[in-house]
């Protein structure tokens, strides 16, 4: 009697049954108790959920400014290459992409009752006054322009030299120096760029000046 055909038969079964038991293990399905074929190959430091995103708040602060205060930042020109940034509650008042910037000093007035910019007219009391160099903000400069940015409360004003990075934030009408200012000379031993020092990255939360009523 021949037995090839029941053979084949059971093959054909055990030839199913292998399948379906490699295929549960391989997928996880339902009540299989195998683990998926993922999780055999995935590594703990390659499982670990990624951080979320730190959120940023106004003109990309860390933190949020506390009430009756203005939120800003800005940046000095990179070398003569990549143009100043200013920005005000999330307005960029001055950059490149605007093409409103220059080599030279970059400055935006702003006065911060009415919450409105102001270029080329006479300073009025309380007017916060932004500057950001580009490139050289100094070789222009005299002494009368030294003093009016001094009286707007900078310290470092009266060192700024050629090619020198600046960044100030100052006010018609202050008491005392500004907080809000660095500087970085223009040095061939510590220079970032070849002629040029680094990029000035400023930010912070300036108090809103106050009126009586």
């Amino acid at each position: 009697m021949r037995l090839a055909g029941p053979l084949r038969i059971v093959a054909l079964v055990v030839t199913v049954g292998l399948t379906w038991i490699v295929v549960s293990i391989l997928l996880g399905g339902p009540g299989s108790g195998f683990p998926r074929i993922q999780q055999l190959f995935t590594s703990p430091e390659n499982s670990v959920t990624a951080e979320p995103r730190a959120r940023k708040y106004k003109c990309g602060l860390p933190q949020p400014c506390p009430e009756e205060h203005l939120a800003f930042r800005m940046v000095s020109g990179a070398a003569n290459v990549i143009g100043p940034k200013i920005c005000l509650e999330d307005k960029m008042l001055m950059s490149s992409v605007k093409d409103n910037v220059g080599r030279g000093l970059n400055i935006a007035l702003v006065n911060d009752v009415n919450d409105l910019l102001k270029f080329i007219r006479p300073l009025h009391e309380g007017t916060l006054v932004f500057v950001a160099s580009y490139d050289d903000p100094a070789t222009k400069m005299n002494e009368e322009t030294r003093k009016l940015f001094s009286d707007l409360g900078s310290k470092n004003v009266k060192d700024l030299a050629f090619r020198d990075s600046w960044v100030f934030v100052g006010a018609k009408g202050v008491q005392n120096k500004s907080p809000f200012e660095q500087h970085v000379k223009n040095s061939k031993h510590t220079n970032k760029y070849e002629g040029w020092p680094e990029a000035l990255e400023m930010e912070g939360c300036i108090p809103r000046r106050t009126t009586a009523s």
